[in-house]
């Protein structure tokens, strides 16, 4: 016999929210059966509508506050929690970093790793404007080319102009972007049909700069008046030093095709970190919140406890903005990354730091692992900054087998971070301080951390 849910859909109820999943959403639990409300917070108590009622778990709509958290902040823009952009803006910032901590927590409890500690999340003075780089989707928006974002799990294009979390002067360009894209009657993308032309336009600005990259990401090789275009973007906007064609004929979701090539100025725009310069490309990997990454890498570094005689392994080293730090405090430092084009960046911010004291190479992290080890590579420091996905076994299995006393470990994503330190402690490494969360995303759900693991002596 089927077992029943304690609501069904269309049911009108009231409950009190008591906690937050990691999305964001609120939670209220009916005879422990949880309903996720978008919006709500915890403590306050909510009249819901449920939309719907799976087997474990429904999701319902907030019809009325009948009492509200004293950490609800005014919203500015109701759209930027519609469009997931920035979902945490209604809850006070304060709040916000306890919840970010408290993911954290959360997860090493349920990996029975409780015993751990976990430091106060480190946070930003100014929890806005903070994005060094935009990627916007264009589309035909009441008969003209507008820039803007998707509802959250849907297709529905809303219209926007502030973002709130970029920097403002992204905001100021793609504003001109788009103004010169509907003077030259650029058609803009359209999904369904897959026709038309502009699909996103990116812009990248240096922190400290104030060099503008702007990148045209077009369906077709021809972009008609490109020439034009791209000369009024920077008459328009002196700051911009590089204007971009990037093309993707594809029927995707991802934002960048292969190809890219220079319209106008450079194909790069430079910028500083922690002292050190950085060219950075169309298509290179860089933090996007610049206040908050020379706090997390200048972080790792000193965790790393480097005196000037030790071997350290970068791996997924990007365009080297961890490398570079590392190698001003080792004697040599080995970087690994999978994208051609990022060791290229990697190599020239070597020769553009005068640091000659790094070596990098194309490869996947767990075979250049392999290698280094069986060819007598025996690194003091192994520093890892990997995608959301995590380590795989067998890079850890690499790693551990070129027997490192310390594992600085930067993580994007505490659920794979919990893994990894799981399957680290089955190869002798243990957590003998406190994690360290980092806010590099304010007004979202993501949290950032670095983490020690250090070789059990047997």
């Amino acid at each position: 016999m089927k077992k029943k849910t304690p609501v069904t859909k269309n049911d009108e109820l009231t409950a009190t929210i008591t906690d937050l999943t990691y999305q964001g959403m609120g939670v209220a639990k009916i005879d422990g059966y949880p309903l996720f409300v978008a919006g709500a917070l915890p403590g306050e108590q909510v009249k819901l509508h449920v939309l719907k009622a799976d087997k474990k778990y429904g999701f319902a709509k907030a019809v009325e506050y009948l009492t509200t958290s004293p950490e609800r902040v005014a919203v500015g823009k109701k759209e930027l929690v519609q469009t997931g952009i920035a979902p945490l803006q209604h809850w006070a910032y304060p709040a916000q970093l306890k919840y970010k901590r408290k993911l954290v927590v959360d997860l090493l409890q349920k990996a029975h790793l409780s015993h751990l500690e976990v430091a106060q999340t480190v946070g930003m003075d100014e929890p806005r404007h903070y994005r060094n780089k935009a990627q916007v989707p264009a589309r035909e928006y009441q008969g003209q080319l507008t820039t803007g974002f998707f509802r959250r799990g849907s297709h529905n294009f809303i219209q926007l102009e502030d973002y709130e979390i970029q920097d403002p002067r992204i905001d100021e360009v793609i504003l001109a972007v788009r103004d010169i894209l509907r003077e030259f009657n650029v058609p803009a993308y359209n999904e369904e049909k897959h026709t038309g032309v502009i699909r996103n336009v990116m812009v990248r600005r240096g922190h400290y700069s104030g060099e503008v990259m702007v990148v045209l990401i077009t369906r077709t090789k021809k972009l008609k008046g490109a020439a034009e275009i791209s000369a009024k973007i920077q008459e328009q906007c002196p700051d911009v030093v590089s204007v971009q064609q990037n093309i993707n004929p594809d029927q995707t979701n991802v934002i960048l095709g292969k190809t890219t090539k220079v319209m106008r100025g450079r194909n790069y725009i430079q910028d500083q970190l922690n002292g050190l310069t950085f060219n950075i490309s169309a298509q290179s990997f860089y933090q996007v919140n610049p206040v908050q990454t020379e706090k997390l890498y200048a972080r790792a570094v000193e965790l790393a406890d480097l005196h000037g005689d030790e071997t350290v392994i970068d791996a997924y080293c990007g365009i080297g903005t961890i490398s570079l730090s590392l190698a001003k405090a080792a004697k040599k430092v080995y970087g690994v990354e999978i994208v051609p084009q990022a060791i290229e960046d990697a190599k020239e911010n070597a020769r553009l730091n005068k640091l000659d004291n790094l070596h990098f190479e194309v490869g996947t992290a767990e075979e250049t692992m392999k290698k280094w080890a069986d060819n007598g590579i025996k690194p003091a420091v192994i520093v890892v900054d990997p995608p959301r996905k995590g380590l795989t076994a067998d890079f850890i299995e690499a790693a551990a087998k070129t027997a490192p006393q310390k594992i600085v470990y930067v993580s994007c994503n505490p659920a794979t971070l919990v893994r990894d330190i799981e399957r680290f402690g089955e190869q002798g490494y243990s957590v003998k301080r406190p994690l360290e969360p980092f806010d590099q995303f304010p007004q979202t759900t993501h949290v950032e951390s670095v983490t020690v693991l250090e070789r059990t002596e047997k």
